[in-house]
């Protein structure tokens, strides 16, 4: 590797706006925020909801039997 060409790699905190969590990361940066962490993201809380999958099958089933009906 080339000398003098690389960015400096610091310990920073890493600060989240929505819950105000702060944990300790690395980055070339001195400070990081973030809008959610993995403690308020719902995929992580356990609250994340399928719905929306669930009402794309449906659409996709009725249009196949007005297709299969005509």
């Amino acid at each position: 590797m080339k000398k003098g060409i690389h960015p400096t790699y610091n310990k920073v905190t890493v600060t989240c706006t929505s819950c105000g969590a702060t944990f300790e990361s690395g980055s070339t940066m001195k400070e990081l925020r973030v809008d959610t962490c993995s403690k308020c993201h719902p995929f992580y809380t356990g609250q994340q909801k399928f719905v929306q999958a669930a009402g794309r099958v449906e659409r996709f089933n009725k249009r196949l039997e007005k297709k299969e009906n005509k």
